[in-house]
């Protein structure tokens, strides 16, 4: 053959060699667990991507939920310290601080025991990927909470499934060193239309509903969050504003979080923060974490 055969040759055969690489995708990454204690899950090449600095608040300025604030901790501390706990759904209502209690309990554990208890935050859309990330975790020596934030499934969405079969359901089950936490605005997790439509064509009605709610059965605890009193709300933005140092009287502080709080339609913890970043931003004082 002639060099211009061989060149033309060897350009094809790269050219498939790329074309395979391709499809094959990206390689697996090299996971690090001491480049952070937070992490968020890339299943696209099986990546844990490190959060060196979490969006969190410390556990003290949660108010208003001392109630299943103890409950999460002491079940995140067994788990740390090895021994069995549940795995969680937080739900009820929106802006009560469900996301902020289980950042900042995995903080105050992990910084009071000095397990190196890590958090991996799982989007909603990935929840299909659960078995490939299972299969990484287990594999590990590290102790590690699952994180979904807002955790919901809609009309023929199927992915509900893998997560059923994810948390203890399959021949090997949930891996030992692996809790799953969960926050929903839905207590079921399904709206309640789709189940009503589900029992209302199934040719067994309650066994479809039993299918749907199967899946929040899956968690051990579920911890109810419900919308805050006036004293609560006021007692939230006390806690800010001593916190950071804001300077404000009671009597103006108060009238203002109030006023703040009508604006907004209603009382909660994010209203709150919202209000003490305002009243900060005002007053010219950073907020540091």
């Amino acid at each position: 053959m002639s060099d211009e055969t061989n060149t033309l040759i060897l350009q094809e055969i790269r050219r498939l060699a790329d074309a395979v690489e391709r499809l094959a995708g990206p390689p697996p990454a090299v996971n690090d667990w001491g480049a952070a204690d937070c992490f968020v899950w890339v299943p696209h090449n099986q990546r844990l991507q490190p959060v060196p600095r979490p969006n969190r608040v410390a556990l003290s300025l949660i108010r208003g939920v001392d109630h299943v604030r103890d409950i999460l901790h002491e079940n995140t501390l067994r788990f740390a310290e090895g021994f069995p706990a549940n795995n969680v759904l937080l739900w009820g209502a929106r802006g009560m601080g469900k996301s902020s209690l289980v950042k900042a309990v995995h903080e105050d554990v992990r910084a009071s025991t000095n397990v190196p208890l890590k958090l991996v935050e799982v989007h909603r859309e990935d929840i299909a990927t659960l078995p490939a990330l299972l299969d990484l975790l287990k594999a590990s020596d590290q102790r590690v909470i699952l994180f979904c934030d807002d955790l919901s499934f809609d009309h023929d969405d199927t992915a509900y499934k893998s997560l059923k079969a994810a948390l203890d359901g399959g021949i090997e089950g949930r891996p030992d060193n692996v809790l799953f936490y969960a926050t929903s605005n839905r207590r079921h997790l399904l709206p309640r239309h789709m189940m009503e439509n589900e029992q209302s064509t199934a040719i067994n009605p309650s066994e479809a509903v039993e299918e749907k709610v199967s899946l929040s059965d899956r968690f051990g605890l579920w911890l109810g969050f419900h919308k805050c009193s006036q004293q609560d709300y006021l007692t939230m933005i006390e806690g800010y504003a001593q916190h950071f140092d804001l300077g404000l009287d009671q009597e103006t502080l108060h009238a203002e979080a109030l006023e703040w709080a009508t604006t907004r339609g209603g009382r909660s913890g994010r209203v709150a923060w919202q209000y003490i970043q305002d009243l900060a931003g005002r007053l010219r004082k950073p907020l540091k974490k």
